[in-house]
């Protein structure tokens, strides 16, 4: 039996070398870097399209629990498209404009960037987002309203146990560029509650 172990354990360490992995890694985060130094804005866009559909196919396998097989393609794609036409754009667009309002490195520079994103941007872009995905769903404008009426107030709460706290680390530690990449990353989580939310009908 030991035997046994050590050669399933040598087999997976050929499979699997460590080195090999953490240096394809940074092979590819090299590459990322590289691409988001040439290409900011458009890396930074396709970045957010792609985790937001990530956190749909969390949300439809691990909260919905429709298996592969009943996966609803479609709604990944209208969920990723929202992040390419609408996340993405408008968080990164909005970051810039924040940047240039107030400017500074401080952590009191960090926390009116944290405010001013809670309280102006937070609540327009969840409502924007839910009455968008309610539109790609079919819902007609009255079916649309009373959606919005019913889950907004919920994800609004939802998202001020999670936000603040996060944005005020992203805008004391991470520069501007990565700033977007880093909340996207972050809501993979939130992103699959969001799209529970959004497609529940």
């Amino acid at each position: 039996m030991r035997g046994f172990i050590l050669d399933v354990t040598s087999s997976v360490a050929v499979v699997f070398p460590k080195p090999v992995r953490v240096k394809n890694m940074a092979g590819l985060w090299r590459s990322y870097q590289a691409l988001m130094t040439r290409h900011p804005w458009k890396v930074q866009i396709f970045t957010a399209g792609c985790l937001v559909g990530v956190g749909d196919v969390i949300s439809q396998q691990a909260i919905e629990r429709r298996g592969l097989a009943n996966h609803n393609l479609p709604r990944t794609a209208r969920m990723m498209s929202i992040g390419f036409c609408f996340a993405g754009p408008f968080l990164g667009g909005w970051y810039k404009v924040l940047d240039r309002l107030v400017t500074g490195t401080s952590k009191s520079t960090a926390l009116k960037k944290m405010l001013l994103d809670q309280v102006f941007i937070a609540p327009c872009f969840l409502g924007t987002f839910l009455g968008i995905s309610g539109a790609l769903n079919g819902l007609t404008v009255d079916e649309n309203i009373a959606k919005l009426k019913r889950d907004y107030t919920d994800a609004l709460i939802a998202s001020y146990s999670v936000w603040p706290a996060v944005q005020m680390a992203n805008f004391y530690f991470v520069p501007l560029h990565h700033r977007l990449a880093v909340v996207q990353i972050v809501a993979v989580a939130w992103n699959s509650y969001l799209s529970w939310k959004a497609n529940k009908m």
